[in-house]
């Protein structure tokens, strides 16, 4: 491991470490659903030709893998799509899945299948360090443009994948990942805690302007307003010296009308009782 990191920049392939070969150009890599193991029917992956069972999960991981698909999913960009247990034929040796990651919509034109994941996230409990490190190698070189590990033992941190050093690089707690396949940047602190993973949720959604949120909203925004009509009427009800029942009161802060509260809020200054202010049309 490496000290802690902000994040890194992404230098084009070729500028330093290993290049990135991309799908299509060349024979080195199979299509991403020409598997070497059988889906949703074993629980063996290979890594680097080595096959590895994939085990269900204990708590720890579990709960992170649940807050995980529960973030990324309200993060994903429109025209992208976001997947769990995806598996990918990474390379020539190698067949596995990341928890979750987020590809392009749609097919490939170039191969004829789906497009390969663009960013990646994996979980690691149990998981040896060796494995999941060349699991990132594997996706790195193949495409994959950004690999991150959540490691759920103590220290709990959130890492990203350095193609230039090969190492996890660490990512402060108040570190926010930007990329194109996200709606809004991904604060690291919403992967690690629950509470702050709801808080990361409404942002993403309010990012996208999703019509229950707005809808939410302009409700709000509505019933603020008239609230604040409404009290403005007592205001100048009770500076006019005009005695205000508890049932007049009820009815005045609970009208949602603008209308009405407009007209009533226009009429105070020349009525007599508050009932004849009730009682207007």
């Amino acid at each position: 491991m490496e000290g802690r990191h902000p994040g890194y920049s992404l230098r084009a392939p070729g500028a330093s470490g290993p290049s990135l070969r991309l799908p299509g150009r060349g024979d080195a890599f199979p299509r991403v659903d020409d598997h070497l193991v059988t889906p949703e029917v074993t629980r063996d992956e290979i890594i680097k030709g080595r096959r590895v069972e994939a085990l269900p999960a204990e708590a720890p991981h579990g709960d992170q893998h649940h807050r995980l698909d529960y973030v990324t999913g309200a993060h994903v960009a429109p025209g992208y799509e976001g997947s769990t247990d995806l598996i990918t034929r990474v390379g020539p040796k190698s067949d596995f899945a990341t928890d979750a990651c987020i590809r392009k919509a749609g097919i490939d034109p170039a191969t004829g299948s789906r497009y390969l994941e663009e960013i990646a996230f994996e979980v690691v409990s149990t998981q040896s360090e060796k494995d999941v490190s060349d699991k990132a190698e594997e996706m790195q070189a193949r495409g994959v443009r950004r690999i991150f590990g959540i490691f759920v033992k103590e220290p709990r941190r959130v890492c990203e994948w350095s193609p230039q050093s090969r190492s996890w690089r660490p990512l402060d707690p108040d570190f926010r990942i930007e990329d194109r396949c996200l709606a809004a940047p991904l604060p690291v602190a919403g992967l690690l805690d629950a509470a702050l993973a709801h808080q990361a949720v409404v942002e993403a959604l309010v990012a996208r302007s999703e019509p229950t949120i707005s809808r939410l909203t302009a409700t709000a925004r509505a019933e603020g307003e008239a609230k604040g009509r409404a009290e403005s009427v007592l205001d100048l009800l009770e500076n006019r010296g005009l005695a205000v029942s508890p049932e007049q009161r009820a009815e005045i802060l609970g009208c949602s009308d603008p209308a009405r509260l407009k007209h009533w809020l226009l009429s105070a200054g020349s009525v007599a009782t508050v009932g004849e202010l009730l009682s207007r049309p």
